[in-house]
């Protein structure tokens, strides 16, 4: 028997205004978690201000979300995990919940649905973008998330040890989706509030340059992770345009013998040849890909999924498992 170990993740960046009432909330609700809040360069009193709510301060200084979880899951050490975000917009009342929603799987990932109670809660653009963006990853890489985008989130530490995070910015929220869902991770959701920062307090993010750079990374993890379906539709498109260019030359070819466009003929069979390279590729590097894919699984298996039975019973939050 041994204490169950929660850790609170907290990347902030300049959240001076919100990140102490978000502290002192996860306090409440979790008094037996450790709280981490780690300041990406700041230019106000944010690190100040969370140390003096009782969170351990760190620094990253490498600018980005993406650098943050990655040094956090590098750091710590726990038995499950709690990322959120420090704006004040979730519900830390329902951080218990979620953790008893992941161990009673258990479960690697648990993903906090935001239902909106506020007009401000989302910005304009940011809703279609996170419905868009969804649903290209649920169609391509199985169904099994919902609201990707979402900055709450609970970890196993099978998760959390076994995740390459390569990603710089906001776009880490994808990868860690799609990291799930490569691993056929057994995954869950609970539904809660969200709502607007509070006055004072602004958002980082960008509609169309942070959902660009989301975009562009779906469509490199497409590639690197489905390279046979990445790779055989470039195939299909440039057989097609190929099919397309020779069309009236071969016409032509079969009513007079003779194949006066010589230099789309020549085009086309080119488009066929590339359309070839591209196929063989896609069909190498989808070996490559299940190989990198094993890694990560044997990376995965290395930890035992959760146990109750092995926490002391004086928790709160596993008491129903014991």
């Amino acid at each position: 028997m041994r204490p169950l170990k929660i850790a609170v993740l907290i990347p902030c960046y300049n959240e001076e205004v919100a990140i102490g009432k978000v502290v002192r909330n996860f306090r409440d609700a979790l008094p037996e978690a450790t709280i981490y809040v780690y300041d990406n360069n700041s230019r106000d009193r944010t690190a100040s201000v969370a140390a003096q709510a009782g969170a351990i301060v760190r620094q990253e200084t490498q600018q980005g979300k993406g650098h943050v979880v990655r040094r956090m899951f590098r750091d710590i050490d726990a038995d499950y995990y709690i990322m959120v975000d420090g704006d004040d917009t979730y519900e830390a009342d329902l951080a218990p919940e979620m953790l008893r929603t992941a161990m009673s799987g258990p479960f690697d990932l648990v993903n906090y649905i935001r239902r909106e109670t506020e007009d401000a809660a989302y910005r304009g653009g940011h809703r279609f973008g996170n419905l868009m963006l969804t649903g290209v990853v649920r169609k391509i890489f199985g169904n099994r998330v919902k609201d990707m985008l979402s900055g709450y989130k609970v970890f196993s530490r099978r998760f959390v040890k076994s995740f390459p995070a390569l990603s710089a910015g906001f776009d880490i929220e994808t990868e860690l989706t799609i990291h799930a869902l490569e691993l056929s991770m057994p995954i869950s959701h609970v539904e809660g509030p969200y709502r607007g920062r509070p006055e004072g307090s602004e958002s980082k993010l960008n509609t169309y340059r942070d959902g660009w750079r989301i975009l562009k990374l779906i469509m490199k993890l497409i590639r690197h992770e489905r390279p046979m379906f990445f790779f055989g539709c470039v195939s299909m498109l440039l057989t097609f345009i190929a099919l397309v260019l020779i069309e009236p030359v071969f016409v032509t070819y079969v009513e007079t013998g003779l194949v006066p466009r010589l230099p789309t003929a020549i085009l086309s069979v080119s488009l066929v040849i590339v359309a070839s390279l591209s196929l063989m590729t896609g069909m190498i590097l989808d070996t490559v890909s299940r190989g990198r894919r094993e890694m990560r699984m044997l990376a995965y298996l290395q930890y035992l999924p959760f146990d109750a039975t092995d926490v002391v019973e004086e928790s709160d939050v596993v008491k129903r498992f014991n």
